[in-house]
């Protein structure tokens, strides 16, 4: 029987694989400057469901007429799986960071987010899979990157609410990625992606309504700039990213998958900065070093498992 922490066979980590991490390495990184260029004439959480809703239907639609209507049947509990999976991911984890970035610029929202593989850690350590002290120093490192960046909103310089939600984000982000590790998921990945955004976009426009978004939104009053923007969350964030995403997390180990979290940083401080002139304050760049170089050194340990299990 081969070793629980056994590599994944060497095929998992071909040409594929690689693809899909640089699509989501690049696309999820400009989805941060996206989601706040379409905050400025839409509500968080109503703009949120219409991406995923859109998405979800769009790829349910690509997948019965490629692949037929008997590509999307699923059982009971993978629909359960998919629908916790699409909540988790999508209404708290994407849902969240769009309301944080109602105060919070973009470059920051997305090194807040860097923060998911050390969660990853701790939520593989409830399991019985003991982090190194290596790993373990590395999630220290992160958690007081954390601390750095939220130092505005302690001091007041920014709406605190906005980083805890973000921060809230990562939590649920870090949950749903590892719950679709371990529970039962459709066989085919892009039936999986569909239903969870279907899920995922029901979530927030739920939420949306709960929260009355709905008043006091006029259609005719978003403007060209913020539709164009929810165009691109749609079908290169949605469809392109987070497809990607749904076969990496299938195809590939986990904390290989987890490397977009310091990648996704640079490119949307760097859009940010250069789009909206979103400042590059001190404690952005300190914290954001600091949170990265934790990720890296957590991401760099756990991708050697393979003569921890030769030695036992």
């Amino acid at each position: 029987m081969a070793p629980r922490d056994a590599v994944p066979a060497p095929a998992r980590l071909g040409g594929a694989v690689w693809v899909a991490l640089a699509l989501v390495y690049v696309v999820w990184g400009s989805t941060y400057l996206a989601i706040r260029i379409a905050l400025e004439t839409m509500p968080s959480f109503l703009s949120a469901g219409a991406r995923f809703l859109c998405a979800g239907l769009l790829l349910a639609g690509f997948v019965a007429v490629r692949r037929g209507p008997a590509e999307l049947r699923v059982t009971l509990p993978q629909l359960g799986s998919s629908a916790l999976v699409g909540g988790l991911l999508l209404t708290g984890g994407n849902g969240l960071v769009v309301l944080g970035e109602n105060s919070i610029p973009s470059g920051l929202a997305a090194l807040l987010v860097a923060a998911v593989p050390l969660w990853m850690v701790l939520l593989t350590a409830t399991v019985g899979e003991r982090p190194r002290p290596v790993e373990l120093a590395g999630v220290l490192l992160g958690l007081a990157g954390l601390v750095v960046l939220s130092a505005p909103a302690i001091g007041g310089d920014i709406a605190p609410v906005g980083v805890i939600a973000v921060i809230c984000a990562t939590l649920t982000w870090s949950a749903g990625s590892f719950a679709a590790k371990r529970i039962p998921m459709p066989a085919s990945v892009l039936a999986a992606s569909a239903y969870q955004m279907l899920a995922g976009g029901l979530g927030n426009v739920l939420i949306g309504l709960a929260r009355g978004e709905e008043h006091g939104l006029d259609l005719a009053e978003v403007s060209g700039r913020s539709w164009m923007a929810l165009g691109y969350l749609v079908l290169a964030g949605s469809l392109v990213g987070y497809t990607a995403y749904a076969w990496l997390l299938k195809s590939a180990p986990l904390t290989l998958v987890a490397t977009y979290a310091y990648v996704n940083p640079v490119v949307a401080v760097l859009l940010g900065w250069l789009v909206l002139a979103e400042p590059l304050t001190g404690p952005t760049l300190a914290g954001g070093a600091i949170v990265v170089a934790g990720v890296c050194l957590v991401v760099s340990v756990s991708r050697r498992p393979a003569k921890a299990a030769a030695r036992r």
